[in-house]
């Protein structure tokens, strides 16, 4: 499998602007621009989509390790907040926290906390961001 996107920039670091896009049409000509990034404009910015990729890619392995497990979650929602930190070497994306509330019919807090830990490091998100990554992670009632 191979998906697609595409960026456009046109103009200056903070005066400019861009646009991104997905082969599948998700994302068509979405703006994003040094405000929608560092400030509060009107768009979306790499760190945001970084962070909706993984939430999405945790909550389908979570999905896939409670399988195995034997159980199917009623429900997964996952929040990841992406820190975007200015270090010495410049900015880099410097960790993910995933908060994970599920509900899942027959699960003990074990199993549910095993299939957790092994979603977050089999994540391929998880595996190609090159930060600390934590996770809270809480089964719901």
């Amino acid at each position: 499998m191979k998906r697609n996107a595409s960026a456009v920039w046109r103009g200056g670091l903070k005066d400019g602007k861009g646009t991104i896009s997905t082969d599948t049409g998700v994302l068509s000509n979405t703006q994003y621009s040094f405000s929608t990034r560092f400030e509060e404009g009107i768009g979306t910015n790499p760190e945001e989509l970084i962070a909706a990729a993984h939430a999405g890619c945790f909550s389908m392995a979570l999905s896939g390790q409670l399988g195995q497990a034997g159980l199917t979650p009623e429900s997964i929602h996952t929040t990841a907040s992406v820190k975007l930190e200015k270090t010495d070497a410049g900015f880099a994306i410097t960790s993910v926290h995933l908060n994970v509330k599920a509900k899942v019919p027959g699960a003990d807090s074990q199993a549910f906390e095993q299939a957790a830990n092994n979603a977050k490091a089999g994540c391929p998100v998880s595996k190609v961001l090159n930060a600390e990554i934590t996770m809270e992670a809480s089964l719901e009632a």
